[in-house]
């Protein structure tokens, strides 16, 4: 009994792999950092606006609190 290499029913022989398992992982891992890195831009460049566009408060600007007409005092 010989053992034919081209025999389909090899016992020693592992089960081939899926590749379409390995490509979808890679799929999901691209669109991962795809939204993180969008996120982060967003994240960054609202702070970066905020830091341009915050308006100093003055003092002066700031009316003390009207009590309300019919309270007791």
């Amino acid at each position: 009994m010989t053992h034919d290499p081209r025999d389909p029913r090899r016992p020693d022989d592992k089960p081939k792999k899926n590749p379409t398992r390995a490509v979808s992982v890679f799929i999901v891992v691209v669109v991962l950092i795809v939204i993180g890195t969008i996120l982060f831009n967003a994240i960054r460049e609202k702070r970066e606006f905020d830091e341009q566009n915050a308006q100093p408060s003055a003092a002066s600007d700031v009316r003390p609190a009207v009590p309300a007409l019919g309270a007791s005092q």
